[in-house]
């Protein structure tokens, strides 16, 4: 089984909801973020991809989670291991061609939409417990 290796951003507004996007041609919703090209640092990744998929900057001190695997939700037999990232972003997002859908996300709603594994499974979850001031 192949694993692929991720940073991921978890963006939670004031309301407690968080960010969630859709790639082109997917039905999942998951972070923002992608895959570590090779040597590069996981935040690194987070940084490009960000620029990338959103035309937007992360914080100044963006708060490490941990890393987490889950099955993959757009490549069949993989896994991806996400290292995830409380942050925040600077600038308006404008969602690339890459991505076809953005959302603000409760992250008690388990139902609504198609999830990634990783993004039912664990970072929900820890959304639930990130507040941000109103």
């Amino acid at each position: 089984m192949l694993t692929i290796r991720i940073a991921a951003a978890v963006v939670v507004d004031g309301s407690g909801r968080t960010l969630l996007v859709r790639k082109k041609g997917t039905a999942a919703y998951m972070q923002a973020g992608g895959k570590l090209a090779p040597r590069e640092a996981p935040l690194d990744a987070l940084r490009r991809e960000i620029r990338e998929e959103l035309s937007c900057e992360l914080g100044e001190s963006p708060q490490p989670l941990g890393r987490f695997q889950a099955p993959a939700a757009n490549e069949a037999g993989s896994i991806v291991e996400a290292d995830l990232f409380v942050v925040e972003l600077l600038g308006d997002i404008s969602p690339t061609a890459e991505i076809e859908d953005v959302v603000w996300h409760d992250p008690g709603d388990l139902e609504s939409c198609t999830l990634a594994p990783l993004t039912r499974d664990h970072v929900l979850p820890l959304a639930r417990n990130i507040r941000r001031p109103i």
